[in-house]
């Protein structure tokens, strides 16, 4: 039985649709009826079917008219062709403006039970697929990239620029954990590409012969294990996009056979004989200097050249640290509704510890870090005691090799004396910190200077050890 889903059937003779609607009403759809173009448009207009049944032949237009405006307001809306005047052209017509299945008159009920229950299911899978193609582009566009700092918009401009352009190379360099990966997949889900696949591959994931199998696919036979024909990424992203990350891993040999690529859009499976034409954008990430690895050899000229048609660099966390604000908030928001939470926020001295840090693992560490923390959090705002302790004790301006205390001392003094029993790691650290606040006279400023930590860094020590 049906699921209640509704068909309009755009018939003119009344006795067929009478019919109709009353063995499709039995099986559980909800029917609408039309009687001509006119009542056809209107019902378009004002309703989305599941699915059309439309006469050819109508008193005012053709059901070819009544198809291509259902594909302009619904493009995922099935429909099946009904006529008493057959004709391969007009079939030919029907299929290719989208019709799923084209039907002579008189149709026996059973055949049109059954093909309507196949269209309704290839209706379903279109809507399914445009509904994960709908949360692709808004999971992966560029408004879902953080940043607001002079660098980021710097690079949205260029993310625009790109994804309204017919580039088909565009290079992305930066360090590890800056988010080459999002750069890459907004570039293709804020283009008109957006429909159409996005294939990633890691080059220094697999060793080369099976990345050149990945890449452009094999014939069957052209290896031991290739037990049967494999289409190639470049293949199956066709009018798609191609990720390329960590390019600068990839071998000198796949390197040539993806500069041909490049050149000439054709490839070859492994073992083939015949060339392959694709369109397909291709976007290759690397935190490597491409530049030193054309030095050394290690990586060709021609191709660095070729990929960096359009180059994008994205910059270091520590160069973008005023996004830093709102890649907390976007962090607490989204692990507050996988993790359950209701965290409203963090601490100035938290905020403020955070930006004092230089993320050498960039927005990755931050990330991994913001998440550690709401995963452990019990309170209603983040604080310090959230931060691991190499990040609260962190100090920018440190210097390597000179001694903890003030000036004056011996080369490796502590300033404080150990008693022959030992003492405790905690009541060492008390005692440093209550030290320098009392050479300073209370200065934290200075007392943070003494301890070559940062302000905060002391603060958080000082709530800890009741040192107020």
């Amino acid at each position: 039985m049906a699921n209640g889903e509704k068909i309009l059937i755009v018939e003119d003779e009344k006795l067929i649709r009478m019919t109709i609607r009353e063995l499709l009403e039995k099986e559980g759809y909800r029917v609408g009826e039309a009687a001509n173009g006119a009542e056809a448009m209107e019902c378009l207009h004002s309703q989305e079917p599941d699915l059309l049944l439309l006469d050819y032949r109508l008193p005012d237009t053709n059901g070819l008219e009544i198809l291509k405006e259902s594909r302009r307001l619904h493009p995922e809306t099935g429909a099946i062709l009904m006529t008493a005047y057959s004709s391969i052209d007009s079939a030919v017509k029907a299929i290719k403006l989208g019709a799923y299945d084209y039907l002579n008159k008189p149709v026996k009920h059973d055949d049109l039970l059954a093909t309507i229950a196949k269209a309704l299911q290839t209706t379903q899978l279109q809507r399914e697929v445009a509904r994960l193609r709908g949360e692709q582009k808004r999971d992966y566009g560029i408004t879902n990239i953080v940043g607001r700092s002079r660098p980021m918009l710097e690079v949205f401009n260029l993310i625009r620029k790109v994804a309204d352009s017919s580039a088909s190379t565009v290079l992305l360099q930066g360090k590890s954990g800056t988010g080459k990966d999002l750069v890459a997949k907004a570039i293709h889900f804020s283009s008109d590409r957006a429909d159409k696949p996005f294939m990633n591959i890691t080059c220094s994931a697999i060793s080369e012969t099976l990345m050149e199998s990945e890449l452009f696919g094999h014939e069957k036979g052209a290896f031991t294990d290739a037990r049967q024909q494999k289409k190639g990424l470049l293949e199956l992203a066709k009018d798609g996009t191609v990720f390329l990350d960590e390019i600068g891993e990839m071998g000198l040999a796949l390197q040539a056979k993806l500069l041909r690529f490049l050149e000439e859009k054709t490839f070859m499976r492994v073992g083939g004989s015949r060339d392959i034409q694709v369109d397909v954008r291709v976007i290759a990430a690397t935190n490597r200097n491409l530049q030193e690895a054309v030095a050394s050899g290690e990586f060709r000229e021609d191709l660095y050249f070729r990929l960096k048609v359009i180059p994008i660099h994205l910059p270091a966390l520590k160069n973008r640290k005023d996004d830093i604000p709102e890649l907390v908030a976007y962090f607490i928001n989204r692990y507050n509704k996988e993790f359950r939470k209701n965290c409203q926020g963090i601490s100035d001295e938290m905020l403020n510890c955070l930006m004092n840090y230089d993320w050498p693992g960039n927005v990755r560490e931050l990330k991994n870090i913001m998440e550690r923390a709401m995963i452990l959090e019990t309170k209603d705002k983040l604080d310090l005691d959230d931060l691991p302790e190499e990040i609260v004790q962190y100090d920018g301006d440190r210097s390597e090799g000179k001694p903890l205390g003030g000036t004056g001392q011996a080369s490796g003094s502590t300033g404080i004396v150990l008693p022959e029993g030992g003492v405790s790691l905690k009541d060492a650290e008390f005692e440093l910190v209550r030290q320098a606040l009392d050479a300073t006279a209370g200065n934290q400023s200075k007392a943070a200077r003494l301890l070559r930590i940062s302000r905060d860094a002391l603060r958080y020590k000082m709530k800890k050890f009741g040192l107020n």
